[in-house]
């Protein structure tokens, strides 16, 4: 309902209303295009290159963006993975949820798993309250794990199963928590190497590496 008249009722009150329902909806018709277009050029607006190779990167980001598949991007450090990452996000379905980044290597092992997963209160000393992890901080959004190549082992296992899962289990809780998030995940490093070398769990390279963009 937007708005409503009182009996008995004077016509020229009726055409008054009516056209400011118009005016009304016709903005918010302009504000919703007004929306798609910011939407849509955010994600490219600091990407820039004309080159055959971005523009081939452009190109696979525009396939991959609708979908809600996982996504990891290699290139080295300064090249713009995360603005690539942005863009997915920025012409996704998504697009009105959280864009949620993390540096897995700027974080202490003993904390990252409280970060991704969270903890209840009294899980480790200084655990004083409860605290929700980027997984469900992230929750219908898009969680992007930049440096994934620095998480450690173990991690990688939890990682893993809660992409498969859906769910993981904050630290010192044993009931699950269910996330609808879509990872991207990022490396400067070639992480198909390392999971020759053991250093890289394969089965979650190959969850993470649904589309590769380079």
């Amino acid at each position: 309902a937007f708005d409503y008249l009182i009996k008995p009722v004077e016509f020229d009150d009726v055409i008054i209303r009516i056209q400011r329902l118009i005016d009304y909806k016709n903005l918010a018709q302009e504000n919703k295009v007004l929306r798609q277009r910011v939407s849509s050029d955010k994600g490219f607006t600091n990407l820039i290159g004309t080159s055959v190779s971005m523009k081939k990167v452009f190109s696979i980001i525009s396939q991959v963006a609708p979908m809600n598949s996982n996504v990891l991007i290699t290139g080295k450090s300064g090249t713009g993975k995360e603005l690539v990452a942005k863009a997915i996000h920025f012409n996704s379905n998504r697009k009105d949820k959280i864009f949620l980044p993390i540096n897995c290597g700027a974080i202490s092992e003993n904390l990252i798993e409280s970060e991704l997963f969270g903890h209840r209160k009294g899980a480790f000393t200084g655990a004083v309250d409860d605290k929700l992890g980027l997984f469900k901080v992230a929750d219908n959004g898009t969680l992007f794990l930049d440096e994934i190549g620095e998480l450690p082992l173990n991690l990688q296992v939890k990682l893993l199963r809660a992409i498969e899962d859906k769910e993981f289990i904050p630290v010192g809780s044993i009931k699950p928590v269910s996330t609808n998030i879509r990872i991207i995940a990022a490396s400067n490093q070639n992480l198909f190497e390392k999971t020759k070398t053991g250093e890289f769990r394969e089965d979650l390279y190959y969850r993470l590496n649904v589309v590769e963009i380079k």
